[in-house]
């Protein structure tokens, strides 16, 4: 599970695909009409040259591969679950140096982007105190995440990270004023069901803490992280929402880094957490969460262009998947029943309420 901008967000801020226009008939005299030219009152056909010329017509557009969304979806779970591995096995580096590492990553590959897009640094003027919200809570959901990985265990903080679009649906309830029913009420209430299953509250379960390879005091301050992140995550598809794509997509992207950057840097003075890292597979480290964020923000962009963002949003729960796969394989860490049972809560819920907004947008 990656920071924010990782899924949904990009779901809902992707491209639209749309189909060329017809070019408008042109008023020609009958005795300069070439003869293979279409009559009075009628336009080329679609695919055909310059309007009013006798090019021949364009090979067809070759439709997307069946599936290859999906396989987009796939990979970019693969990549971002990859990132989260990886600062995992970052040691004696903050979460929120990394997060710093991260923005300063981005801020290089964002900046020759909206320098050839044109579409400057600061943005339309109604649209700036969204982008300044957008920036701080995605920049602040990502230090939580980060934390959550360091603290608790990776399938823990990936399964509740996963209930964002939970809390997507009441607050855009509340501040979009979307349509709230009884069956989001149920899918919020299941996923709560999950997030307890995993956090295993000491005033219901006692103080029983086998499986847990962290402290338990470790283990709530994760939980209660990724708790965090999915909250803020849900404030900025929120918002990102409520903009719309009146504001380019890489632009929000640059209130996310410039924003998060100075926040990381101020944390980090305040806390005494600022150490480079002293081995050079750390350093690659955190070379290749950069890389990996990227390369998933990429593939998940493709994916909801070509594909249905309903399927994208359900083949995403490979996330959990990758994570309890590479808890176990990387950290020898065998989830508990507790973990499993939180996990399939939250992803039934998260896929319920994806596929029933799914199918009532498509009515």
């Amino acid at each position: 599970m990656g920071p924010p901008e990782s899924a949904a967000e990009l779901g809902a801020d992707a491209v639209e695909l749309r189909e060329p226009e017809p070019c408008e008939p042109e008023p020609a005299s009958p005795d300069d009409e070439p003869t293979d030219a279409p009559g009075r009152g009628r336009c080329w056909p679609w695919g055909a040259g310059a309007c009013g010329s006798r090019g021949e017509p364009e090979a067809k557009k070759k439709a997307p591969c069946p599936g290859l969304g999906l396989f987009y979806t796939v990979l970019s779970a693969f990549l971002f679950s990859v990132a989260s591995l990886f600062v995992k096995k970052v040691q004696d580096v903050h979460a929120v140096e990394i997060s710093a590492f991260r923005c300063v990553f981005q801020m290089l590959v964002i900046i020759p982007c909206l320098i050839y897009r044109k579409t400057g640094f600061i943005g339309p003027k109604g649209q700036r105190l969204f982008l300044l919200l957008r920036g701080v809570f995605g920049s602040s959901a990502m230090i939580l995440m980060y934390y959550a990985f360091q603290t608790t265990s990776l399938a823990d903080a990936t399964v509740i990270a996963f209930s964002c679009p939970v809390f997507t649906s009441i607050f855009a309830w509340i501040f979009l004023k979307e349509k709230y029913s009884l069956w989001d009420a149920f899918f919020t209430l299941f996923a709560l069901v999950g997030v307890i299953l995993i956090v295993r509250p000491p005033f219901l379960f006692g103080s029983d803490t086998s499986g847990m390879r962290e402290s338990y005091s470790e283990h709530i301050k994760g939980t209660f992280a990724a708790i965090g992140h999915a909250v803020l995550a849900a404030m900025t598809l929120v918002i990102l929402r409520k903009m719309g794509k009146s504001v380019d997509y890489f632009l929000s992207i640059w209130y996310y880094v410039i924003l998060g950057l100075p926040e990381c840097i101020i944390i980090l003075f305040v806390i005494g957490g600022w150490s480079l890292p002293y081995c050079g597979l750390d350093r690659l480290f955190l070379i290749l969460i950069g890389l990996l964020g990227l390369g998933g923000q990429i593939f998940i962009t493709k994916a909801v262009q070509i594909e249905k963002a309903g399927l994208v949003a359900i083949m995403k729960t490979m996330d959990v998947v990758f994570a309890f796969i590479f808890q176990i394989a990387f950290f020898d860490n065998m989830p508990t029943w507790w973990t499993v049972g939180g996990a399939l809560c939250v992803v039934a819920s998260t896929t319920g309420a994806t596929v029933r907004r799914w199918i009532q947008s498509s009515k």
